[in-house]
């Protein structure tokens, strides 16, 4: 399969399955297994298919265990499918052509690349040879990402004196060095403090608008993908759930709207007639200074037009759930039936 210029990743009906061995305990079923072993097949991804333009940047969401890793490690080339096909950049990357490898590149948030007893910028001349990156272009971006990720003062120190966070930063660096066109971000912020979440998401931003390079994200903070994604597909047990807009997953998988009402200084608090005042309303939230209620989208018009006629209201807003509840609700969709295929539109 060939992709169209206007794609950077095509994949259709990508499929791992794993032969996992299986037996009783105790030591005759151990001894048994030496001659006749038994296995089961575990589908780690069921026929996926999604395409990624040139400069998209897409979260890839899934609970543990969705299949996000195995299918990052099949676009990366470093795991076989076991049926399906894909192409990235002209390439099928389980082929691991020299070119492909000098155009990609996958970072994992818990797996270290740099050598953990000699001094990063040592690591990055590493990186230099195997990648046969120019003089000039290797100093030029070694400057760059030296600057946009702040690590001047890190990169003479050996990988096992830096902290977490300071170690995935280099580690961002030293895989960015050859300048991929595609980057596959496994979990990048794991275990960072917030402050050092918002300076990586700061930079991949900022390198997929300087390079244009497509990016295909996992993560579980979402802070992550609303920062970074317009956006995202969603997988459960190995299967596509969503593929599509980050706005359109609320719209479609979360019924209700969030109503939280302030009301005025002085006011007497809200009786327990809230919810016969509004149809349909949960209330989630309820203090001397206002309410939170939860209402069927269909019915936010007529809610807050009561809140309004009966309560002294000093501020009302309408707000969608956080992207968090949505995403669970998405993934207790998916395991509570069969899996199936449900994509929405990307436009």
């Amino acid at each position: 399969m060939s992709s169209s210029p206007d794609v950077s990743i095509a994949v259709r009906d990508l499929r791992k399955v794993y032969q996992v061995p299986e037996r009783d305990s105790g030591l005759r079923a151990a001894v048994t297994s030496l001659v006749h072993r038994k296995t089961r097949d575990i589908d780690a991804v069921r026929s996926i298919s999604f395409d990624i333009q040139p400069g998209e940047i897409v979260g890839f969401l899934g609970p543990n265990g969705a299949g996000k890793t195995t299918t990052l490690k099949m676009l990366s080339g470093l795991l076989h499918p076991t049926s399906g096909s894909a192409d990235v950049l002209g390439f099928t990357p389980w082929n691991r052509d020299r070119a492909y490898l000098a155009q990609m590149a996958l970072i994992m948030g818990n797996r270290n690349q740099l050598t953990w007893d000699i001094p990063v910028a040592d690591s990055f001349e590493l990186n230099k040879a195997i990648f046969r990156i120019p003089t000039s272009d290797y100093r030029q971006r070694v400057d760059e990402l030296v600057e946009l990720l702040d690590i001047a003062e890190l990169i003479r120190k050996p990988v096992r004196n830096l902290s977490l966070g300071e170690r995935m930063k280099c580690e961002i660096a030293g895989s960015l060095l050859h300048q991929p066109k595609v980057l596959f971000l496994d979990e990048p912020t794991i275990g960072l403090d917030v402050a050092m979440q918002r300076r990586i998401r700061t930079f991949i931003a900022e390198y997929n608008r300087r390079t244009g390079a497509s990016i295909l994200l996992t993560s579980h903070y979402m802070a992550d993908v609303e920062a970074l994604c317009e956006r995202v597909i969603v997988i459960h047990h190995g299967t596509l759930l969503y593929d599509g807009g980050l706005t359109g997953l609320v719209r479609r998988f979360s019924p209700h709207k969030t109503i939280v009402v302030e009301l005025e200084d002085g006011a007497p608090a809200p009786d327990d007639r809230i919810e016969a005042i509004v149809d349909g309303a949960e209330v989630v939230e309820q203090s001397a200074v206002g309410l939170t209620l939860r209402v069927p989208k269909a019915l936010t018009a007529a809610a807050t037009s009561r809140l309004l006629a009966h309560l002294p209201v000093s501020d009302l807003t309408v707000e969608d759930p956080p992207i968090e509840e949505v995403i669970e609700d998405v993934f207790n969709t998916g395991a509570g039936a069969t899996p199936k295929t449900e994509v929405a539109s990307t436009a």
